[in-house]
C-alpha cells in the first residue's frame, strides 16, 4: 500500500478552477467590450454581456451564427469578414476601425481586434475577437477636425485680408491715376490705333480693380454701404444684364416669390454676387441648358434665399469643398480668375448670411445665398442741397497724382476745383467759404483722417454736402450710412452720379461737355 499527500495538488487544482471561473465571470460581465470566441470558420462560440449591449443579440440568438452578419452588406459582398480572419491567422493580429451593424440594422463605428488562438501544437483552434463601439469618439474627432478646418479657414482669410488690405489702398490709387488720366488722353488722341490702345488700357485697369474688390470681399474687408433693398426689384433691374451674359443657347427662368422680405445689404455687392453666380452657372453649361434664378422667404430661419440653379455637368464631390477658395477654378487657363464664387462667399458672410451649394454629376448645380431679413423701413435718401450756379468742389487728397486725375474728371463735369492735401488745409478752405461740395479721401496722413474730417465739417456746417472716397481703409467700416462712399478707382459717370445726388443738380457726362472744358484748369491748392 502506497499513500501520498496530494493536498497541495488538490488545492492548486481548486485554485485554477476558481481562477478560470472568475475569468469567465469577468469576461461575461464586461459591458464596454464585446468579447467572444470564433471557430476557425468564423462561427460565434460564446458571447458576453458587452456583445449583447453593443450589438443587441442575446447569447441564444447569436451563438452558432457567422460573425459576418456584423458587417455591412457592402463589406460582406467583397468578402471582408473572411479576409479579416485570414490576415489574423497569417500575421498573428488583425485590427481596424469601421462600420458594423447591430441587430436592429443600425450602424455604429467600431474598433475591432482579432487574434488567433492556437493549442500547444500550434494548430489553430479559433479566434478571440474584441469589438468596441467608438461612435462617440469618432464624432468628437470629426468635430475637432471641423473646428481645426474652420480655424485654418479663418487664419487663411485673415492672412489674405491683411495682404490685400495692405496693398489695396496704394494699388487702387495707382489705378485711379491710370483711369482718371485716360479720359484726358482720349480727348487728345484721335487715331484709331491710339483709341484701341487706350481702350485696352482701360479694360485692363477695370479688370485689376475688379480683382482687388473681389479679394477684399472674400476676406470680408470690403468697405460696404448697406441699405434696405427690395430683392425682387434688384433682380429685375439686372435681368437684362443677366440675359445678355447668357447668350442664345441658355434659357433664363425667373422664379420670384411674391411679397419677398427686404434685406439689408450693399446693393452693388448684391448685384455683383448675383452676376458672378449666373456667369459661373453659364460656364457650366457649354452645350446650353436652363438657368433658374429664384428668390423666396425662409420662414424657419427668417431669411431670404436667393438661388441660381443650372442644368450643367455638375461638380465632383472632391472639388465641391474647394469652389469658394480664392483663385481655385476648373476653367481653362485664361477663362476665369477663380474669384467669382469667392466674392459671393465673402459677400454672404459679410452680410451676416450664409451660402450653400449642392451638385449632382450630370444634372447640375444649385448655389443658394441666405440673407437675414432686413427692416421693412425704406432706405433713407441723402438730403440734397441746392447749389447755385457752377458748384465749387473742395478736393481733399494727399497724393498729388491722384488729385490731378480727380481734378480732371471734376472739371470735365463742369465743377470748379479747390485742392487741399490734408485736413488742416481743408478746414482753412471751409472757413474761407466759397465751397459747395466736399470730396475727400478717407486715408490721409496726420491726426485726422477723412472720416474724422467729414464729421468735423458736419458739426461746423451741417448743410455742406460731403462725399468720401477710398481705395481701401479700415476706417471705412465706421462710415455706416453717415456719408456716401465712392470706391476707387471710379469712373467719370460714377463721380457724376454721386455728386448729382448730393448737390441736387444734374451733372454733365463726359460726352456732353462743352468745348471750353479743354481750357487750362484753374485750381487753387492749399497744402
Amino acid at each position: 500500500m502506497v499513500t501520498r499527500d496530494v493536498t497541495e495538488h488538490q488545492q492548486a487544482r481548486a485554485d485554477l478552477d476558481a481562477s478560470e471561473s472568475q475569468f469567465r465571470l469577468l469576461v461575461s460581465n464586461v459591458t464596454d467590450y464585446a468579447l467572444y470566441m470564433l471557430t476557425p470558420g468564423g462561427i460565434v462560440a460564446n458571447w458576453n454581456a458587452g456583445g449583447e449591449r453593443i450589438k443587441g443579440y442575446s447569447p441564444g440568438e447569436i451563438i452558432g451564427q457567422s460573425f459576418a452578419r456584423f458587417y455591412t452588406p457592402a463589406d460582406q459582398a467583397v468578402g471582408k469578414p473572411a479576409r479579416a480572419l485570414k490576415i489574423a491567422e497569417e500575421t498573428g493580429h488583425y485590427e481596424e476601425d469601421g462600420w458594423r451593424v447591430r441587430k436592429d440594422g443600425s450602424f455604429f463605428w467600431a474598433s475591432v481586434v482579432i487574434d488567433p488562438i492556437r493549442d500547444s501544437d500550434g494548430s489553430l483552434v479559433g479566434f478571440a475577437k474584441i469589438t468596441r463601439d467608438i461612435s462617440e469618439r469618432r464624432e468628437a474627432q470629426q468635430k475637432l477636425e471641423l473646428v481645426q478646418r474652420q480655424l485654418a479657414e479663418s487664419q487663411k482669410m485673415d492672412a489674405l485680408g491683411q495682404l490685400t488690405g495692405g496693398v489695396a489702398h496704394d494699388f487702387n490709387n495707382l489705378l485711379m491715376i491710370i483711369s482718371g488720366n485716360l479720359h484726358r488722353i482720349k480727348r487728345e488722341v484721335t487715331s484709331e490705333r491710339g483709341q484701341l490702345a487706350l481702350s485696352a488700357i482701360e479694360t485692363a485697369s477695370e479688370r485689376a480693380a475688379s480683382l482687388t474688390s473681389q479679394l477684399l470681399t472674400f476676406a470680408r474687408r470690403q468697405s460696404v454701404n448697406p441699405q434696405t433693398i427690395d430683392v425682387a426689384d434688384r433682380i429685375t433691374a439686372v435681368r437684362e444684364v443677366l440675359s445678355s451674359a447668357l447668350g442664345g443657347a441658355i434659357k433664363l427662368n425667373m422664379e420670384i416669390q411674391p411679397d419677398l422680405w427686404p434685406i439689408f445689404v450693399d446693393p452693388n455687392e448684391f448685384e455683383t454676387a448675383l452676376i458672378n453666380l449666373v456667369v459661373n452657372a453659364r460656364d457650366a453649361m457649354a452645350n446650353g441648358g436652363t438657368l433658374t434664378v429664384s428668390a423666396r422667404n425662409v420662414l424657419e430661419t427668417t431669411e431670404v434665399a436667393v438661388s441660381v440653379a443650372d442644368t450643367g455637368e455638375g461638380i465632383p464631390q472632391d472639388v465641391l469643398s474647394k469652389v469658394f477658395d480664392p483663385f481655385f477654378t476648373t476653367k481653362p487657363v485664361g477663362k476665369g480668375t477663380g474669384l467669382g464664387l469667392s466674392q459671393v462667399h465673402g459677400f454672404a458672410h459679410q452680410a451676416d448670411g450664409r451660402i450653400e451649394i449642392a451638385s449632382t454629376l450630370g444634372k447640375g448645380t444649385t448655389v443658394s445665398v441666405y440673407l437675414p431679413r432686413g427692416s421693412a423701413a425704406a432706405t433713407g435718401t441723402t438730403t440734397r442741397h441746392s447749389v447755385r450756379g457752377s458748384a465749387t468742389v473742395l478736393l481733399i487728397e494727399d497724393n498729388p497724382a491722384v488729385a490731378d486725375a480727380s481734378t480732371g474728371l471734376l472739371e470735365q463735369l463742369g465743377y470748379t476745383v479747390r485742392w487741399a492735401s490734408n485736413a488742416e488745409a481743408a478746414l482753412s478752405e471751409i472757413d474761407a467759404d466759397g465751397v459747395d461740395v466736399v470730396f475727400s479721401d478717407i486715408v490721409m496722413p496726420g491726426r485726422m483722417d477723412g472720416l474724422k474730417l467729414a464729421r468735423t465739417i458736419r458739426d461746423r456746417k451741417p448743410e455742406l454736402p460731403i462725399l468720401l472716397t477710398t481705395g481701401y481703409s479700415e476706417s471705412a467700416r465706421d462710415v455706416r450710412s453717415d456719408f456716401p462712399v465712392l470706391r476707387k478707382p471710379y469712373h467719370i459717370h460714377d463721380l457724376s452720379r454721386e455728386l448729382s445726388k448730393l448737390t441736387g443738380q444734374g451733372s454733365e457726362t463726359a460726352s456732353d461737355l462743352p468745348a471750353h472744358q479743354d481750357a487750362p484748369r484753374k485750381v487753387r491748392v492749399r497744402q
